[in-house]
């Protein structure tokens, strides 16, 4: 009899995705409470039998049948975990959801049971009742609960208060013949740890806890990573293979308007809607960032703009290769862009960024990633450009290059700043208000743009392969761009579950690798 997969998911389906990629089938059964992450899991894997419930209501005899489980992966909510969260209440049924893993162990046994959370859910403890009558973490009693729980799991607890919570989660009577079998644990052999997603070949830094418990005796597996650090000894001798970047997911085809721009002048180019003028806490990021990832910046990342538009010819350039004919024409000048997180600045002076050359950072729920992007040109000394110790001519609302300028002065608050129609303070090669030296050439920014990251750009970071379906359902019906975010930053990104199913249950992966042999 053919042992089951269940996959209890989360988001937009990474582990089942995950699991495919692995032993090259669907999961057998997968449950979310969610109706538009099962749709969208649903289309993906139309062979899968999809629960849309509680998971606390599902009952694992009744899915299951009588037969056996090779592997349950649990998912269970992480955000009353996750230090995001600050000192916010907690809701502790939520906080509860992992006593389903015994639930299913006590059930059904499964050989091997995976978890997945952030790595505050090794925190979990009792809860304390604040003067609204709100629920918070007890700080004095962290991680008694998650203790509690592996003991469980494992060779048995002594602590009858965690016990007493477990049972009131399960529903099960503390003088039952279950209660007396948690109590003397369920006899799994279990480790944990925390892995990160960049290391085995997705483009982020996405870190989280992975928990493995099998009944089956054999040892528990913890996959090598196949990616590292370029930097590091082990890339540069081809051991690993380096880092995947936020380069690769970058979809430049797509138009980043001018931060000069007015809302009204961006529809009427691009057909997009795009707020401006922006906020000045955004006005001062963007500069911030500037200085860091584009001016002060000794290898710049550079993306040709084509005769197509941005992009649209496909070519990038490192600083070692050779570049076209630069010219100061909007459709065939440089680029230099950086992502920017702007829901996670602590202080004024704190630069939220990272350069394209590395993973993309935790994708969180609600996209805050936005794209910021120096368009240089080549700062020529002829009749028709100007040196740089002289000042450059009358400032019009159609030389952007000299707003950048007099934005960026204001923003690094290494000047005041001016008036936009006077002749623009003297440009030094120290100061650098808006220059750009690469390879010891003079660059001027002539515009800045910005944008947010598009779902497929972010599901891409993830590791989700191009050709998963995100933006509509098996009936047809398309998802807005927000239900799309909130699915990728809830969801597993599919390589690590790949990684774990492959080390720890490679006789499941047998048929699948003799096909791709």
């Amino acid at each position: 009899m053919e042992e089951l997969i269940i996959d209890n998911f989360c988001g937009g389906g990474g582990t089942s995705k995950g699991i495919k990629m692995a032993t090259g089938r669907c999961v057998d059964v997968a449950i979310n409470h969610d109706e538009i992450a099962i749709k969208m899991h649903k289309t993906n894997h139309p062979y899968t039998k999809h629960y849309i419930e509680d998971i606390y209501d599902v009952d694992p005899l009744e899915v299951t049948k009588g037969r056996p489980v090779a592997l349950a992966w649990f998912s269970p909510a992480c955000n009353h975990y996750s230090r995001a969260r600050g000192g916010k209440p907690v809701d502790n049924k939520v906080r509860g959801l992992a006593w389903v893993v015994v639930k299913w162990a006590l059930l059904t046994r499964p050989r091997v049971n995976m978890l997945e959370n952030v790595e505050e859910f090794q925190t979990w403890g009792p809860l304390k009742i604040d003067e609204k009558g709100r629920p918070y973490p007890d700080i004095s009693k962290m991680g008694i609960t998650f203790k509690g729980f592996i003991a469980i799991l494992t060779k048995g607890i002594k602590d009858n208060s965690v016990l007493e919570e477990c049972c009131a989660f399960l529903d099960i009577d503390l003088n039952s013949e279950q209660a007396d079998t948690l109590r003397k644990g369920l006899g799994y052999k279990l480790e944990y740890r925390p892995l990160r997603a960049c290391d085995y070949g997705a483009p982020t830094t996405r870190k989280r806890f992975f928990m493995v418990a099998r009944c089956d005796g054999k040892p528990i597996v913890w996959p090598e990573p196949t990616h590292g650090d370029p930097e590091q000894i082990e890339a540069r001798l081809g051991i690993l293979k380096p880092w995947r970047t936020a380069a690769e997911c970058i979809d430049w085809s797509i138009p980043c308007p001018s931060i000069f721009e007015t809302s009204e002048e961006i529809k009427k180019r691009y057909g997009i809607d795009a707020k401006r003028p922006l906020a000045e806490n955004t006005l001062k990021r963007i500069a911030r960032g500037f200085q860091k990832f584009v001016i002060d910046n000794p290898s710049p990342f550079i993306v040709r703009i084509g005769q197509t538009g941005l992009a649209g010819d496909g070519l990038q350039y490192e600083l070692d290769s050779p570049l076209t004919t630069i010219t100061t024409k909007a459709e065939h000048c440089l680029v230099t862009p950086y992502p920017s997180c702007y829901d996670t600045e602590t202080t004024d002076n704190e630069v939220r960024g990272q350069a394209l050359e590395e993973p993309l950072a935790t994708i969180p729920t609600n996209n805050r990633f936005e794209l910021i992007t120096a368009f240089i040109a080549r700062q020529f000394k002829s009749s028709t450009g100007h040196k740089l110790d002289e000042p450059l001519g009358t400032i019009t609302t159609v030389d952007k290059s000299n707003l950048v300028m007099a934005f960026l002065m204001k923003y690094y608050g290494s000047d005041i700043g001016q008036r936009l129609d006077e002749p623009l303070h003297t440009i030094t090669t120290k100061d650098r208000f808006g220059l750009v030296i690469i390879k010891g050439e003079y660059y001027r920014i002539v515009d800045i743009g910005i944008r947010m990251l598009q779902p497929s750009e972010l599901f891409k970071a993830q590791g989700f392969p191009g050709d998963y379906i995100i933006d509509r359902d098996y009936t047809g019906k398309r998802y807005p761009k927000t239900a799309q975010t909130h699915n990728v930053g809830n969801s597993v990104s599919p390589v690590l579950p790949k990684a774990l199913v492959e080390a720890n249950l490679p006789e499941l992966c047998e048929e699948n690798l003799r096909e791709v042999i």
